[in-house]
């Protein structure tokens, strides 16, 4: 009845067809006049459809995804509707394609349309596709609203309500509510909520969103656990390699991590995204063969995509230089000049030029320019902007510069202010080891330094469990002033906020924290590969509005759906097994 209702609104309804070919934009008009639509746009190119969009709220938007124009395809339109929070969530978009590849689905995918139509497609299926896209967006209309308005609170408890007296849709209103609790920093809340829809449907994507709370809650050795649990139910769900790779990272079990992230990449063997944390898992293992295969493949499919972590093309220029490989180094820096010409003002990719600059002038034996570029970069490594990432490509460059033809005497020096700054748990610290390649008084100094924080940790919590929080706190903060490390700051923010009553100078040292959070930056607090705006494996994504969102993202993929049967696939729409899940970033 409800979906009857929708179809025969159709007539109150405008769609605009964006589509460089006549014929094919004829068909989708005929085809959108039999269903009902009473007002129908069409736009033969992305600028022209743009212009339209910001002067009409549309009901149905269908999009080609390839156009023959410069540079223009119907994933820019929708990234670009996205920043400029021009695409309403009553907006039902459908990417139309006559070939979809893994790279393409999956990009779209991340940015939160309603659905992907491969040509040709039967009007019967065309109408079946819109009407419960639009029965969907009915439906959960407070919801989507209430996260517009960045209301994300009450967003969640419409979600929980929903699902509770199972109202239409509660199985896709449960999986929302938890991806907003896990934003909301909800744990406890999340994890209630996956497990409340495993007892009333075993859904894979809950059992996942299990393991990703347990993670988000600092418990990554039962996450573990679980995620071997649900590997041995569904041995093909790669999502759950991924999580379960994230976690093995976090944990410092690289070997079984590198594993992990080549089953999953055996599984989607066009994944940009997993061969990208195949071959960086490789780097840091030593495995360059590995790291050259399958970054250089990542390169070839997807460099111009979104999904793409420049991070990769960094880690395949060490590995071309170690193989000797000039060829493979110069189209490394020609692929850098044509991402400099897309971000001009990024500092991440700006990093990321100089590092492989410098690395061609040691190959090219240039070695006193390369070393005033190393002690230029030297000279930020204290800075609060020099993060964990610029740590490890700085740590790699000085290891080969060591290795290859310069051992500074500096060398030392720096390598252990980076690890007293970066070494705050065993998968960090071993990451920033690996990076040094081939140099291992690096590497023991490095794991030195996490040795000294978790020492001078140890002795200031005695101080607190001797009665005398004021000392504890100072000591940190003293230790904090030194190595500009985060977790010493954290642990006496956290001290201070137990004990604040027993501590006549609380008001002074939440100063000094505060103070030293400034000059710190920010540092990750699990080991991850890439940047830290990780992609969420299992998750969904929201077309969450995000004013000011940079073009240039990290390397993201949507979670791929499990087909939907029985009783799920009444409580959520046909389109859900290739559409986006939901995936909310964390807010600013």
């Amino acid at each position: 009845m409800a979906l009857e209702k929708v179809t025969s609104a159709a007539s109150q309804m405008q769609a605009l067809i964006v589509d460089s070919n006549p014929t094919s934009r004829s068909i989708l008009v005929g085809q959108l006049r039999d269903y009902g639509v009473g007002r129908i746009v069409q736009c033969s190119r992305v600028q022209d459809a743009r212009n339209r969009l910001e002067h009409t709220v549309f009901d149905f938007v269908l999009c080609e995804q390839y156009f023959g124009e410069g540079g223009y395809s119907g994933q820019t339109l929708l990234d670009e509707l996205r920043r400029a929070q021009l695409l309403p969530f009553s907006t039902v978009f459908f990417m139309v394609t006559a070939e979809a590849s893994y790279a393409a689905v999956a990009e779209a995918a991340e940015s939160a349309l309603d659905g992907y139509l491969l040509k040709p497609f039967t009007p019967s299926a065309l109408f079946e596709r819109l009407s419960l896209a639009r029965l969907r967006k009915v439906h959960l209309e407070p919801i989507f609203e209430a996260i517009e308005a960045e209301d994300f609170v009450r967003a969640a408890a419409l979600c929980v309500e929903r699902f509770e007296t199972r109202q239409p849709y509660w199985l896709y209103a449960a999986r929302i509510g938890s991806e907003l609790f896990l934003r909301l920093g909800q744990h406890e809340e999340a994890r209630t909520l996956f497990e409340a829809v495993i007892a009333a449907r075993a859904l894979p994507w809950a059992k996942l969103g299990v393991a990703r709370t347990q993670i988000e809650s600092g418990h990554t050795a039962r996450a573990v656990t679980t995620l071997q649990g649900l590997i041995g139910e569904d041995a093909s769900f790669a999502d759950a390699y991924d999580v379960l790779g994230r976690a093995q990272v976090e944990l410092g079990n690289f070997a079984q991590a590198i594993e992990t992230y080549r089953t999953a990449s055996s599984l989607t063997p066009d994944s940009v995204v997993r061969l990208q944390k195949l071959g960086m898992m490789s780097y840091y293992m030593g495995d360059l063969a590995t790291t050259t295969k399958v970054l250089s493949r990542a390169v070839i499919l997807g460099i111009d995509s979104k999904m793409f972590d420049f991070q990769s093309l960094v880690v395949l220029t060490f590995s071309y230089f170690a193989d000797n490989d000039r060829k493979g180094v110069e189209r490394c820096m020609a692929d850098f000049a044509r991402v400099m010409e897309r971000h001009p003002s990024s500092t991440r990719v700006q990093r990321f030029v100089a590092v492989a600059n410098t690395l061609q002038l040691i190959q090219q034996r240039q070695f006193s320019k390369a070393v005033e570029a190393i002690r230029g970069m030297a000279r930020e490594i204290t800075t609060s902007s020099f993060d964990f990432e610029a740590a490890c490509n700085f740590a790699s460059l000085l290891s080969v510069l060591a290795v290859t033809s310069i051992d500074l005497d500096e060398g030392e020096s720096w390598i252990r202010t980076l690890g007293m700054r970066y070494a705050n748990t065993r998968g960090l610290s071993e990451l920033l080891a690996n990076a040094c390649t081939g140099h291992e008084r690096y590497r023991e100094i490095v794991r030195e330094s996490l040795v000294h924080i978790n020492k001078a940790a140890e002795l200031a919590m005695a101080k607190t469990l001797a009665g005398d929080p004021t000392s504890a706190v100072e000591a940190l903060l003293k230790e904090a002033d030194q190595t500009l490390n985060t977790k010493l700051v954290d642990m006496s923010q956290q001290v201070l906020l137990r004990q604040r009553d027993r501590m006549p100078t609380a008001d002074a040292l939440q100063e000094s924290i505060s103070r030293l959070r400034k000059r710190m930056g920010s540092t990750p607090i699990r080991a991850i590969l890439g940047q830290d705006s990780e992609r969420t494996p299992g998750g969904m994504a929201l077309r969450v509005r995000t004013p000011g969102e940079d073009a240039l993202q990290s390397a993201t993929s949507p979670a791929e759906l499990p087909p939907l049967d029985g009783d799920e696939a009444r409580d959520a729409p046909p389109e859900a097994d290739s559409a986006p899940l939901l995936r909310v970033d964390p807010p600013a």
